[in-house]
């Protein structure tokens, strides 16, 4: 057993000095919950879903970490965060058949039917000058590159070129040239970016995609190249009129045939693309009675998205529980 006493007498009866105490140290701030990240899809007009989405989430106070959007996602998610959702809304719900048309700047010899300058400025009126270090969160458009294909993540620079690169639809709007690169509609390569929120490391994904209302769009279907028989073929005769308007309806024109295909595109890329890289949870407006080209109604898919969101705002909640 250790003498205590002896031990003491060595060291001279020197007491020992106790250690200092330690100093008090402040208590760490709470910090607030990083939020969930927006993988905010392409679908053109039905892309005004998008706002009824924010504003839902925003009433529910549930915070947002990020945003990645392509296409009208990346318009939409960029107003947001630039704090001009407010104009947005008021600008999408005042559009009318005749107004779109009045914004359209037709271009026959250019890389696309319309330059989309007319829009440009209507932009330009609340976003001049803002960059994306003005945004108060994280945020990215994604772009194709024309000429490479590849995909292209912008995230700095100009917030009005980067929104106008990620809805450049090839053959509708002119590509958008931009530090050597020329660049078109994101929905080419990734139309609902998770992806790009993962890669920022946000631990939460929440997508909205505005293609899940589109059933059958999967199917693989066998059919016969055949000539057409004769009763198929019309002549001039009293009962062709109704005929002729048949065949009249069929024809969508060249900007229908391009939206079209473009929509295949998109539908087909994005479930590949989820399934291979699942968000957390998917908002999926159901809007597949809305054309592409209907932007006139906005009012209906701004409702249709905040009543999706509303509708799975438990979930929302509960997730949040894994952030606290």
């Amino acid at each position: 057993m250790l003498d205590w006493a002896s031990l003491r007498k060595k060291q001279g009866d020197r007491d020992i000095e106790p250690m200092p105490p330690e100093p008090d140290l402040p208590e760490p701030e709470p910090q607030a919950p990083r939020g969930i990240a927006l993988a905010l899809g392409g679908g053109a007009a039905r892309g005004w879903a998008h706002i009824g989405v924010l504003r839902a989430i925003e009433e529910a106070n549930i915070p947002i970490g990020m945003i990645a959007g392509t296409s009208i996602g990346a318009l939409v998610g960029g107003c947001y965060l630039a704090g001009k959702l407010d104009e947005l809304e008021e600008f999408a719900r005042s559009l009318t058949k005749r107004r779109i048309f009045g914004l359209l700047d037709l271009n026959l010899r250019g890389s696309g039917l319309f330059g989309g300058m007319k829009l440009t400025a209507r932009m330009q009126e609340h976003l001049d000058g803002v960059t994306f270090d003005d945004l108060a969160k994280p945020f990215v458009c994604v772009a194709a590159e024309m000429r490479t294909g590849h995909e292209i993540w912008l995230s700095s620079g100009s917030l009005i070129t980067a929104m106008r690169a990620s809805y450049a639809l090839p053959g509708v709007f002119e590509p958008v040239h931009c530090n050597g690169r020329v660049l078109m509609d994101g929905a080419l390569v990734n139309p609902v970016p998770v992806s790009a929120c993962r890669a920022h490391e946000q631990p939460l994904v929440v997508a909205v995609n505005l293609h899940y209302d589109l059933f059958g769009r999967a199917a693989v279907i066998k059919h016969n190249a055949g000539l057409p028989q004769p009763s198929e073929t019309r002549t001039r005769t009293d009962g062709a009129a109704a005929g002729e308007q048949h065949e009249r309806e069929q024809r969508i024109g060249i900007t229908g045939v391009m939206v079209e295909a473009f929509n295949i595109i998109q539908d087909r890329i994005s479930r590949a693309r989820m399934a291979g890289d699942p968000p957390d949870l998917s908002l999926q407006p159901k809007l597949g009675h809305l054309g592409l080209t209907e932007f006139h109604r906005a009012d209906e898919a701004i409702a249709i998205g905040y009543e999706t969101t509303q509708a799975r705002l438990p979930e929302l909640e509960r997730l949040l529980t894994f952030l606290r």
